[in-house]
């Protein structure tokens, strides 16, 4: 269920934004903002993706590369983590996950119901921490995404999905994310210690391969969601003048 979410949405948001996105140069984000989801065309990345979705690891753009300190990553998982955004998502997920009984070892109810929600969460802390702080200071990698934000929407869809497996090392040179890849991996090992009746090969396998593709999907929402507002923020102002009228 969840995999098929998560492909809806993917889909979902490649028809309202990759078809329409052609930006140029001008429309690259470089302003700090105001306030969340607001300010002018050039504001810094919101706090949040679709007002709900962690987004404090996004970069404007790789111009003027600076690396990040070891605390500042900690800082970024820290703040994603104990983030509203994953708080709410927390709760979604362990409601799906209960209502396909994912876990019979949970079991039902408002016990049941308890399990899910601090399993999910753990997914999410320890996810965090390994691809965001542990291992990217352990390899003196990047965890940070840096937006494109011009050329045509396929092209910058290539490049979100390949952000999962190359980034930027804290010398600025590229070579292969293996914070990503490996703290994923990690993150589904230890995952294991708690989801007892998924602990075979092919359930850590299926695990890795969702969390990449959940990766994948926030790399998509976090490089065309500056769009959509702006988008969204035109057509609201223009009902308003029209309104006004």
């Amino acid at each position: 269920m969840l995999r098929r979410f998560l492909s809806a949405a993917i889909l979902s948001t490649l028809v309202a934004c990759v078809s329409p996105c052609q930006q140029g140069p001008s429309d690259e984000i470089t302003q700090p903002q105001t306030g969340e989801g607001a300010g002018d065309d050039n504001a810094l990345p919101s706090k949040h993706v679709m007002f709900i979705i962690p987004n404090f690891r996004t970069s404007p753009s790789l111009e003027n590369y600076e690396p990040i300190t070891p605390a500042e990553k900690f800082k970024v998982a820290w703040e994603d983590t104990w983030d509203r955004g994953t708080f709410a998502l927390t709760f979604i997920v362990a409601g799906e996950s209960q209502l396909t009984n994912s876990n019979r070892a949970f079991g039902q109810g408002a016990a049941g119901f308890g399990q899910y929600v601090g399993a999910a969460y753990a997914d999410f802390a320890i996810g965090n921490f390994m691809t965001e702080a542990i291992f990217p200071t352990i390899l003196h990698q990047d965890p940070r995404y840096f937006r494109r934000g011009t050329g045509s929407g396929l092209s910058r869809l290539r490049y979100c999905v390949g952000q999962i497996f190359i980034t930027h090392g804290d010398s600025g040179r590229t070579q292969f994310n293996f914070s990503e890849v490996v703290g994923n991996s990690t993150a589904v090992a230890i995952s294991e210690a708690y989801y007892r009746d998924n602990r075979t090969a092919k359930d850590a396998g299926s695990a890795l391969a969702l969390q990449l593709g959940v990766d994948t999907f926030s790399n998509i929402l976090k490089e065309f969601w500056p769009d959509m507002e702006r988008k969204f923020r035109r057509k609201h102002a223009g009902q308003e003048l029209a309104d006004n009228k």
